[in-house]
């Protein structure tokens, strides 16, 4: 076998792995603010406020603002390439403003999920075309780290090998274009709630989706201590009539990472995954108390699961603001005490923290 050609720099390895480091400092996670202009118009409509570009900032923009109140519990803010370039109302960059709280800005590189031929359904995500020349200019607008997704599912004939060869392929190529350009990459390999699969098979799905992702990192020659992984938490499909219990589901989860993730990936930054606010926190909670041995850091990178309540509390009138702070701030504090297994569940969460957020074929 020849020789690996040195890819990084003593240097550039050090500040990939401080980065990383950083975002998922105990009692810390992600903030994912990086909904498409498609899937803030969902947002939007729910709570029937236009999709304007002023309306998306000033939302945001009150999610920052909250972050001097829990920027001990957020590591990292993941941007949409709109977002990365908006300014608060005094006129600093929402880039600038995070990072000045101690924050670690990140940007969503991928171009969304596209069919993969020769597939029952199946997708791949496209983006790599130009990707080095993005990251290059997203480091010097402030990024240091990104976030691509690609989405399996599971039914009686899917995941395929070759959906779970071309995902996995695609994921390790993106990290390695982004630690070449000094960016952190999220590595996320979805598998979507939807179905009526038990808890079982999600595990051995799950376990047979990481395999294949940590061997196509090592083929590409990613340096793992510079990245994080956002992987789903191991549930049965949301039509599975059997409810399992959140031990049950912390038991599948870190018992499928253990048998797959090496121990030098210093994070794993778990997706909601449509669960309501309430559960995705207790479940964390629960991973991170589960008796296992855990070498990583195991917490949250939430999007809905964190701005579900504030959304709904805002509706849209900036008299409503500091309720819809106050919202999302109850919600960074209990992910934050969910990662290091100290959360208690008061059972007040409100109708809006316990009210699922699955949406079937979740795309955005």
């Amino acid at each position: 076998m020849p020789h690996q050609y040195p890819a990084l720099t003593t240097e550039q390895k050090k500040e990939l792995a401080d980065i990383a480091l950083r975002i998922v400092a105990p009692g810390k996670g992600i903030l994912a603010a990086d909904e498409s202009t498609g899937s803030m118009a969902k947002r939007m409509t729910s709570i029937g406020v236009d999709n304007s570009e002023e309306n998306r900032r000033y939302y945001r923009q009150m999610l920052f603002t909250a972050t001097e109140e829990v920027k001990q519990h957020i590591g990292g803010v993941i941007f949409f390439h709109e977002t990365l370039y908006q300014k608060t109302d005094s006129g600093v960059t929402f880039v600038q403003f995070v990072k000045g709280k101690g924050v670690v800005a990140g940007i969503k590189v991928d171009l969304g999920v596209v069919p993969l031929a020769g597939t029952n359904g199946e997708t791949t995500t496209q983006g790599l075309d130009g990707l080095s020349e993005r990251c290059a200019q997203y480091k010097k607008d402030g990024a240091d780290f990104a976030k691509w997704r690609c989405v399996l599912k599971i039914t009686d004939t899917t995941p395929s090998q070759l959906a779970i060869m071309e995902n996995t392929n695609v994921l390790a190529r993106y990290a390695s274009i982004c630690q070449h350009n000094g960016i952190v990459p999220i590595v996320e390999p979805e598998i979507l709630p939807d179905g009526t699969h038990d808890l079982k098979r999600c595990q051995y799905v799950t376990e047979k989706v990481l395999a294949a992702m940590y061997k196509a990192l090592s083929d590409h020659h990613v340096y793992l201590e510079g990245t994080l992984l956002k992987p789903n938490m191991v549930t049965a499909g949301h039509a599975c009539p059997t409810k399992y219990a959140n031990e049950e589901i912390a038991m599948a989860t870190v018992t499928a990472l253990r048998r797959t993730v090496p121990p030098a990936v210093p994070g794993i930054t778990f997706l909601s995954g449509g669960q309501s606010e309430e559960e995705a926190t207790i479940n964390l909670n629960a991973i991170n108390a589960c008796p296992l041995r855990k070498p990583w850091a195991l917490t949250f990178s939430y999007g809905r699961a964190l701005q579900a309540s504030a959304l709904k509390a805002w509706s849209g009138k900036k008299e409503n603001t500091k309720a819809a702070e106050a919202e999302y701030i109850k919600r960074a504090q209990g992910n934050g005490l969910a990662a290091v297994g100290k959360y208690v569940s008061s059972g007040k969460g409100g109708a809006a923290a316990g009210q699922s957020l699955f949406v079937a074929d979740h795309a955005y």
